[in-house]
């Protein structure tokens, strides 16, 4: 890939490394940089220390009488899980006292869903599959081994769960994990599993190269970064698997000239692929490699004029009574601001929950989604949203519909 092009990706990355509140340090965006091309210079060694001295401060803080505001303010077990990826990509192995309180609560956490999947497997993580594998993934990476029965929790999903690869947000956790099994057949942690795991990998790949789209993604451009880490990486190469990743390749090249890519989450797994390197390469990462120094992108300044203003058609259904309205707001606006223009306007109501990706629907007009149900995001034609609320932006005249749906 043109290295001026993996250069501009990176640099989109510099202003969130200036973010460095709590609720805005992501150790993804650490991860993916150390696992590039590229490196940040003093920036990069500071955002690490305040990580550390962020995850620390509220992991480890005294159990006391907490109010709500002050749980939801933890990081989730998932960014916990980046975070221990963070320290291992600066070639840290966590230990000593704080190390070891911060995994006993990575393994509580998989513990605890693997309760909720159940004895029988007929029930499902709190959180998702996804967390469940990189939590396996940042304890392995770290030589940490998790109990069989875990491992064989995520080993079941693949051979028997068909839901876990429906449409790309299920690429995205087949590939992560495909990932948490490699690092686990390299380091031999669960060697009672080993003829399973060697299975599961070989499921996953062929899961993957079959949700190939025409124009060479896997499952969708967002999706694609984190399915090659883990091909790319795959021991057991093929003319197919090598002709799919070319072509998946060349579909990323296209995207990055159109500047798909804006999301520093997104950017974060991209990076790595463009240095030809995956979170599985974690188990012992080249730490003396050299990176070139990204410097801030020249802005040109802007030329004063009049916002234009689009109008955007909201619908709701899948609930009683219906809702549709139009929104007008500033050409460029996300559909997150145009969410909350229509409640600071009118009836409309909504709530978010915060992830990984960015945040997602859990409320609307007051209904929220129940365990077995979800608020589906999609544009017109009928098609469902493959971006995050915070991140796409209608067009003039589109219409946007939530719609409440079962699985």
């Amino acid at each position: 890939v043109d290295s001026t092009l993996v250069e501009r990706l990176g640099q989109r990355l510099l202003p969130w490394m200036d973010r460095l509140s709590q609720e805005q340090l992501n150790p993804s965006i650490y991860v993916g940089l150390r696992l590039s091309s590229l490196q940040a210079g003093a920036k990069e060694a500071h955002y690490l220390h305040s990580l550390k001295l962020s995850y620390q401060q509220s992991l480890l803080r005294p159990a006391s009488n907490k109010d709500d505001n002050d749980s939801e303010a933890k990081p989730s077990m998932g960014q916990l899980a980046l975070y221990l990826l963070a320290l291992r990509a600066n070639c840290e192995f966590i230990g000593g006292r704080k190390g070891d309180r911060l995994v006993s609560q990575l393994k509580r956490f998989l513990e605890d869903e693997k309760r909720a999947i159940g004895h029988n497997h007929q029930g499902h993580p709190r959180t998702s599959y996804y967390q469940y594998s990189l939590g396996i993934l940042a304890l392995c990476v770290h030589q940490k081994r998790v109990h069989d029965s875990v491992v064989g929790k995520l080993l079941y999903a693949v051979e028997h769960k068909p839901h876990l690869l429906q449409d790309h947000v299920s690429v995205d956790t087949m590939a992560m994990a495909g990932m948490a099994f490699s690092c686990l057949e390299l380091s031999n942690l669960n060697p009672k599993q080993r003829n399973r795991i060697n299975l599961a990998l070989k499921r996953v790949q062929e899961k993957i190269l079959k949700a190939q789209t025409p124009e060479g993604y896997f499952g969708n451009v967002y999706s694609t970064p984190l399915a090659l880490q883990l091909l790319m990486g795959s021991l057991r190469p093929s003319v197919e698997l090598g002709t799919a990743c070319l072509k998946a390749k060349a579909a990323l090249q296209a995207s990055l000239q159109h500047k798909t890519f804006q999301n520093p989450l997104m950017i974060s797994q991209l990076l790595p692929v463009l240095n030809q390197k995956s979170y599985v390469d974690l188990i012992s990462p080249d730490c003396q490699a050299p990176r070139a120094l990204l410097e801030p992108a020249l802005e040109t300044p802007p030329q004063a004029k009049v916002p234009k203003f689009i109008d955007v058609l909201l619908k709701v259904s899948g609930i009683s009574p219906s809702y549709r309205h139009s929104v007008s707001v500033p050409a460029g606006s996300s559909l997150e601001d145009i969410l909350k223009n229509a409640q600071e306007h009118g009836r409309f109501r909504f709530r978010t929950q915060a992830s990984l990706s960015g945040p997602f629907l859990t409320s609307v007009l007051g209904r929220k989604a129940g365990e077995r149900e979800f608020w589906q995001v999609l544009r017109d034609p009928d098609t469902p949203l493959q971006q995050g609320i915070a991140d796409y932006r209608p067009k003039d005249g589109e219409t946007i519909e939530l719609r409440l749906v079962g699985w």
